[in-house]
């Protein structure tokens, strides 16, 4: 990990938390199998680390909000359409009728 590393204590937990996350998910992706083989986990254990990953997830949420960080980072690049739209408030309204000459 490339983190600063600071003594307080959110950021060692921060910290844990991730490394844990990286555990699971790293066991997840190691113990993966093509579909229809037998599993090598126990529908327990399966179950076990979907509560634990939940679990890490709420708590890095409940920091990130106790930091007023945000939990939505993610990257953006220039060509990424844009989910809005600015609208002039000159330009809302009825259209105009047609004159009759």
């Amino acid at each position: 990990m490339s983190e600063k590393t600071s003594d307080s204590p959110e950021s060692k937990e921060l910290r844990v938390l991730r490394a844990m996350k990286a555990t699971l998910t790293g066991v997840i992706k190691d113990t993966a199998t093509t579909p229809g083989l037998k599993h090598p986990l126990s529908e327990r254990t399966i179950e076990d680390i979907r509560q634990c990953l939940a679990l890490i997830s709420a708590r890095e949420r409940e920091l990130a909000a106790e930091l007023g960080k945000p939990m939505d980072l993610r990257p953006h690049y220039a060509d990424e359409p844009k989910k809005s739209t600015v609208v002039p408030l000159k330009n809302i309204g009825r259209p105009k009728k047609p004159d009759k000459h």
